[in-house]
């Protein structure tokens, strides 16, 4: 248990667990992307819809906000002398720790990595895997250096010539972090279609994949109704496949995501009057530590991180607006474009929604920190969601079919 009190209950894990048969796991996506199927739960009942019709059934006045956040190939392949193969999975950055000089950086940068078959490698460098010979990949001669150890992640330094930038040396050689629930390797077709059409901002290794149905042809759509969209970035870390071990969720450690909210998207909230939509958990995530940065900013401190527990133990009693007033506020004092903070918050049953009125996000594993969000928005009618997607042939997982849930309180 925590050192300091958490006044939630304890959660076990084992409630929170279904029966997912390996072949409802979609482990390509359809061939259009709006194809997909939406199960819909809006007062209290469930309906079965098509991804096409959520122009429709979007509230009126709505704010439908995603995270533009860019999946980088982040999978990268050694070789040692010996031949043994060494897979490095880069995670963030640790020098330059900022996400976009890490990627301008030209021959060398520092990474927190994970890395396969890491007690096969000792202290010489690793030269990358170029089975093909690649002459690009050649050319670059990149290496790696192992550094240290830090927890369960590695630090590695990466030195390369040619003078290219690091987003081009993963660009090049790096490949998709496909989710390992998909138990294949990555295709050439993932390079495309696990990243959302509006990505823009590097930094994520895992994509934020609700956005996976929005195609271009149905962005127009939303355009020419009217419909107000917004976009924040937060990238997705390798956290979000990470077990939870415990079983009860107040001994669980949570991960940390990065995020940059501009300042124009938090005078947009501010001014807008109409039902929030989050696209997508990791949206959710991101609109509601806002709130929490904006009490931390009325307490005189500086808006850098939320914590884990945060959201339970600090009493917040100005609505979401106000809060968002005191971190607009902060910005234009020091002169900022953009926020960047980084979020740790776990959204359990008992977590009190600040923003989000309505949530589109797609099927999630059993045991998850995010089946666990699921339920703190709907409430034990999740079981009923999961039970009525496995005996209507709905598709599961990061490339399955979506959800659109109506925050019933």
């Amino acid at each position: 248990m925590p050192s300091f009190y958490i006044p939630i209950p304890g959660i076990s894990m084992d409630d929170y667990s279904y029966d997912l048969p390996e072949e409802r796991i979609a482990k390509y996506p359809l061939p259009v992307r709006h194809d997909s199927k939406l199960l819909v739960l809006k007062d209290e009942k469930i309906r079965d819809a098509a991804f096409t019709d959520i122009v429709q059934l979007l509230p009126k006045n709505s704010l439908v906000v995603f995270n533009r956040s860019k999946v980088v190939p982040a999978r990268l392949l050694f070789q040692k002398e010996t031949g043994a193969i060494i897979e490095i999975f880069c995670l963030e950055p640790a020098f330059p720790p900022e996400y976009n000089l890490a990627f301008l950086q030209e021959n060398s940068c520092t990474w927190y990595c994970t890395v396969g078959n890491v007690k096969k490698w000792k202290t010489k460098p690793l030269f990358l895997h170029n089975p093909d010979n690649n002459p690009a990949i050649q050319d670059m001669k990149l290496q790696a250096f192992l550094l240290g150890q830090d927890a369960d992640r590695y630090l590695v330094r990466f030195d390369w010539q040619n003078g290219v930038s690091f987003s081009s040396v993963l660009e090049t050689a790096g490949k998709v972090p496909i989710p390992p629930y998909l138990k294949r390797q990555a295709e050439p077709s993932d390079t495309e279609r696990y990243q959302t059409v509006y990505a823009r901002d590097r930094g994520s290794v895992a994509a934020p994949t609700a956005g996976l149905h929005f195609s271009d042809a149905l962005m127009d759509e939303m355009g020419k109704k009217g419909i107000a969209t917004a976009f924040l970035s937060l990238h997705v870390g390798a956290g979000t496949f990470k077990p939870v071990k415990a079983q009860d969720i107040r001994d669980h450690t949570m991960h940390s995501e990065p995020f940059c909210v501009p300042v124009r998207f938090i005078r947009q909230l501010i001014s807008h009057n109409g039902p929030l939509v989050s696209v997508g958990t990791t949206t959710c995530r991101c609109l509601e530590s806002l709130y929490y940065l904006g009490l931390q900013v009325a307490a005189g401190k500086d808006p850098l991180f939320v914590g884990q527990w945060e959201p339970y133990v600090t009493p917040g009693k100005i609505s979401y607006k106000e809060s968002l007033t005191h971190l607009l506020a902060y910005a234009e004092k020091n002169e900022k474009e953009s926020i960047e903070a980084a979020t740790q918050i776990i959204m359990a049953p008992g977590f009190l929604f600040r923003s989000t009125d309505v949530l589109i996000t797609n099927f999630h594993q059993p045991n998850s920190t995010l089946l666990l969000l699921v339920s703190a928005l709907i409430g034990e009618r999740w079981k009923d969601v999961y039970a009525h997607a496995l005996a209507h042939q709905y598709r599961f997982l990061s490339y399955g079919d979506s959800c659109m849930f109506f925050n019933p309180k």
